[in-house]
């Protein structure tokens, strides 16, 4: 005889954070913050409003769950390699690049970003709860290793997060490209191919002594 499986209402208390976190992202990658209601995130997960409440008092304490919980956590292992990285930089960055866009591309993130950047005016602390818990420490760790190499005098002179920046940026338009123009029918871009081509073209601008 096969088990009986248990009710969605006996699960591990523990458990029913992360659910509420997952079901979140997922709402609000789909409707964006203003139009996601509590009660859809409460049903996306499987618990009752009341029982969302015991963990999050506000919509914007969800969402600095969201960052700190679903989405960080899986940008923080490539950022921390890149803090501690002291080999050549050309490696570095073939490296970086597509590994960060493998991990964008292959969650609900583009659609949390464009959520960010769409609402932020009217809700600005989405945009400091993104800023402080990802783009702040992406930007920094990438100037980190930029400067050390700069020393080195493997990279160009110029402003350490310029270059992160220009490094970032194309993967970032790419993912928003996917997010506001592939649903209407444009094709989208690969991100990871994005990354890599864009990966060459950096480092022919950026280092001392190009490679091949």
């Amino acid at each position: 005889m096969s088990a009986v499986p248990e009710p969605r209402w006996r699960r591990r208390k523990e458990a029913r954070p992360a659910e509420i976190v997952a079901a979140a992202l997922a709402v609000f990658a789909e409707r964006g913050f203003a139009a996601a209601r509590l009660d859809d995130i409460a049903l996306r997960a499987g618990v009752s409003k009341a029982a969302l409440y015991l963990y999050f008092d506000t919509k914007e304490a969800l969402f600095a769950a969201v960052v700190t919980e679903a989405v960080a956590p899986n940008l923080a292992p490539v950022l921390a390699a890149a803090e501690r990285y002291d080999g050549r930089f050309a490696d570095l960055v073939r490296f970086l690049l597509p590994t960060m866009a493998r991990v964008v591309g292959g969650s609900s993130i583009g659609g949390v970003v464009k959520m960010v950047i769409g609402e932020s005016r009217n809700f600005p602390e989405l945009a400091r709860v993104w800023h402080d818990a990802l783009v702040g420490p992406a930007v920094a760790a990438v100037s980190g290793v930029i400067a050390r190499c700069q020393a080195k005098g493997e990279v160009r002179p110029g402003d350490p997060r310029i270059f992160a920046l220009e490094l970032i940026s194309p993967m970032l338009v790419a993912l928003i490209w996917r997010e506001t123009f592939a649903p209407i029918g444009a094709p989208a871009f690969d991100l990871e191919a994005v990354a890599q081509q864009h990966a060459e073209t950096a480092l022919r601008g950026m280092l001392t002594e190009p490679g091949p």
